[in-house]
């Protein structure tokens, strides 16, 4: 089984899709408390919640982000994500009732950081490993961060549990997931994985649903859900839920 994690993508105070993480690429879908209100009616147990403004270094939306969580945080479980980088943007998003903080940059830049939060908070931390290739990207996508592999090995060594990976070049762009690195990477490491970018077809929910013996677990639906590709309620039936 499959744990689905619609997205809610917040810029400006709206909720928008990227293409490829691209600033200024957004689609703009309204208020960001209405979609997570529908993917809550439509049966989800988690959101991906996402401060872009926070990930690009343009502002932020944690009131936007906080809202959401104090109206719906008691029905359904939070991933919160978007320029969590020291101790105080982490607190606050678990202050705010976060079940689970994505950590993506700072996971790159300040590794001592990461180590030391991992081991405090445990699975309450997942690290995203944004990737084009086998390099990472930073900085909301506009930088390179190194190989995906060699820092992997540094993260499984302080005890990371969970990895969200992305294939920046598929992101928003419905041309379905990259199956071969997904594979690649959770053959590599203990940690449970959860897949991001690219879906768009209910076969390629069943696809990665076939690598959950390897520890894929989870996947993140964006673009996929609000050009109406599928329903929620189709995508969960798919995947066995």
């Amino acid at each position: 089984m499959l744990t689905l994690l619609p997205a809610v993508d917040v810029r400006d105070g709206k909720a928008v899709r990227l293409r490829q993480g691209e600033s200024g690429s957004e689609t703009d879908y309204g208020s960001p408390l209405e979609a997570a209100r529908t993917w809550l009616r439509s049966g989800a147990e988690w959101i991906h919640l996402v401060d872009l403004d926070a990930a690009f270094g343009t502002g932020d939306n944690r009131a936007e982000l906080r809202s959401i969580v104090s109206e719906l945080g008691d029905q359904v479980h939070i991933e919160m994500s978007g320029g969590v980088r020291d101790d105080d943007s982490l607190q606050a998003a678990l202050d705010a009732g976060a079940s689970r903080v994505n950590i993506g940059t700072a996971a790159l830049e300040n590794p001592e950081w990461t180590a030391k939060v991992i081991g405090r908070y445990g699975d309450r931390v997942a690290i995203g490993l944004d990737v084009r290739g086998h390099t990472l990207a930073a900085r909301g996508w506009t930088r390179e961060g190194g190989d995906l592999f060699e820092t992997m090995k540094a993260l499984d060594d302080v005890g990371c549990s969970r990895y969200v990976v992305t294939d920046v070049t598929r992101d928003g762009m419905m041309q379905g997931p990259n199956i071969d690195l997904l594979r690649e990477v959770a053959e590599r490491s203990e940690a449970k994985i959860t897949a991001s970018g690219g879906i768009s077809t209910l076969d390629d929910l069943r696809a990665i649903t076939e690598l959950n013996d390897l520890g894929v677990d989870s996947a993140i639906l964006g673009k996929s859900l609000y050009a109406g590709a599928f329903t929620l309620e189709q995508a969960l039936e798919a995947v066995g839920v």
